[in-house]
């Protein structure tokens, strides 16, 4: 067969994935901080958006724009505005005399209430005083502290330096992890200097840190409190037995009786293992719901969106037509039209991801009326799947929505993903059992043991089977058992029998 060059005409159907359906696709999976952060940056990248301060979209008027007798560019009239309007201070300076003889109300306002504007980036520029809710109370920092008393405690150039290098070598907890030999090597210092220098760190509030073990952090502690005797030495290193829950082995190494362990053991939970966290500069942050899920008066699950959390702007449409009449400049003319673009694109976005989450969330609360009804127990199997073919959406649509999200109901306040078990078959052929309410079965059946009737991990499979036809293998009860942090049947017997000694 001949090859030669020809003209074929094909008809085909493609999806292409634009930048703004990609962002789009995004503001999906963000939370609602992380949205409320995104909005804030078009807002301020885009002069056309303005929040819409509690009032409906169709209530809003935007505030018309001042007449100008001559004409501006648009770049001038949207982003240099805020620079031209002068302040007091500075008109006072133009005349060359004080402000208080070009306005003389001034002087006590500014003694009254200081003229401030917060700008991007939190800097005054005149205006309005800034909220207190603006401000949040600054955390010391860990590393911070303890320099700040090196400083004090250590007289030399040189043991300073070792002392940074210490703190440095502290890991969130307040415990080092650095190698003092290693150390010693890479410094040109002795041993027995770093050493030195270690143990007037070991003073340092918060009393505990720069610890290398757990004993050592609660010896620190004890000795500061002027009670670590040589019994309570033995606890500290014995340490293990405490955590086998072996009381009669830790009273044998220790050389003690019930009543003194009792004593020492009390002693050692008033400490704290890990000082460092009271210094952690993390910011603390309050889960908020996205969906309030109610029963109404009819019995039915009413479910809607908290609308605190959901950011709401406006397009200033006056605004736009009013500088585009002034606007010659392409550039400019250009400019105006993609931020009117983007300022359509965000507010459909905004609506349709809050369409979205509200969609998801009635089918979950439909899917698991009862666990709503009646709690864990009667928590359904359910999939991505299952939602995204009973809502019509794509499987990864599904889960881009419920990350992140939280749904406050009845029963508490709970992650969408929290809904989303795995499906384990009921041997009697009946309705298949969630992986979560068969956790919460084993946990159930656990508390309920005496020492006398310590349940197995192969009893604890043979009685759900028995009870709710749930065929579970003994090594699937174990699995679940250690994610629970629950400890093996041996240990809880040892626990138990231990408590009761010691009762």
């Amino acid at each position: 067969m001949a090859l030669s060059p020809r003209l074929e005409f094909r008809q085909a159907q493609s999806l292409t994935l634009t930048p703004q359906l990609m962002q789009s696709i995004r503001l999906l999976q963000l939370s609602h901080l992380e949205l409320n952060d995104f909005v804030e940056a078009e807002l301020l990248r885009n002069p056309l958006l303005e929040r819409e301060d509690g009032a409906e979209p169709g209530d809003a008027e935007p505030a018309q724009p001042p007449e100008r007798s001559t004409e501006i560019s648009a770049y001038e009239d949207t982003v240099d505005r805020g620079d031209r309007i002068q302040d007091a201070t500075s008109i006072a300076d133009g005349y060359d005399t004080a402000v208080e003889n070009v306005f003389p109300d001034q002087g006590a306002q500014d003694q009254l209430v200081p003229s401030t504007r917060l700008d991007r980036n939190g800097a005054s520029e005149g205006g309005e005083a800034p909220d207190i809710d603006q401000y949040v109370a600054s955390r010391p920092v860990l590393g911070e502290h303890l320099e700040a008393q090196a400083n004090m405690l250590l007289r030399t150039t040189a043991d300073r330096l070792i002392a940074r290098h210490l703190i440095d070598g502290l890991n969130e907890a307040g415990y080092l992890t650095l190698d003092i030999a290693a150390l010693a090597e890479q410094l040109g210092a002795e041993v027995a200097d770093i050493e030195a220098v270690l143990g007037v760190l070991q003073g340092c509030d918060p009393v505990g840190v720069f610890a290398r073990t757990v004993p050592e952090c609660l010896a620190i502690q004890l000795r500061d409190r002027d009670r670590l005797d040589p019994m309570m030495q033995a606890l500290l290193d014995n340490i293990g037995l405490l955590a086998e829950h072996d009381m009669l082995g830790l009273m044998r190494a220790v050389g003690c009786d019930r009543e003194d362990l009792t004593d020492m053991l009390a002693e050692i939970r008033q400490l704290d293992p890990k000082p460092g966290l009271a210094f952690d500069s993390g910011p603390v942050e309050t889960v908020v719901p996205d969906v309030f899920v109610r029963r109404g008066n009819d019995g039915a699950w009413q479910v809607e969106l908290n609308t605190e959390v959901l950011p709401r702007v406006l397009i200033n449409r006056v605004y736009y037509a009013t500088v585009s009449k002034l606007t010659r400049n392409p550039a400019e003319k250009a400019f105006l039209s993609d931020s009117l673009s983007t300022a359509n694109w965000l507010t459909k976005s905004l609506d349709q991801r809050a369409q979205t989450i509200l969609k998801v969330a009635s089918e979950i609360v439909r899917q698991q009326d009862g666990f709503l009804t009646h709690g864990i127990a009667h928590l359904k199997p359910m999939t991505l799947r299952m939602v995204a073919e009973t809502i019509d959406m794509h499987e990864s649509t599904v889960s881009r929505v419920t990350a992140n999200k939280y749904i406050a109901t009845p029963r508490g306040l709970f992650e969408m993903k929290y809904f989303f078990t795995t499906a384990i078959a009921s041997s009697d052929g009946g309705v298949d059992h969630s992986a979560e309410a068969v956790r919460h079965r084993i946990r159930q059946l656990i508390a309920a043991e005496v020492v006398t009737d310590v349940l197995s991990d192969d009893t604890i499979a043979d009685m759900l089977k028995q009870e709710q036809g749930i065929d579970l293998a003994r090594r699937t009860v174990a699995k679940y058992r250690e994610a629970m942090n629950i400890p093996s049947s041996v240990i809880r017997r040892r626990q138990m029998k231990n408590l009761e000694r010691m009762a």
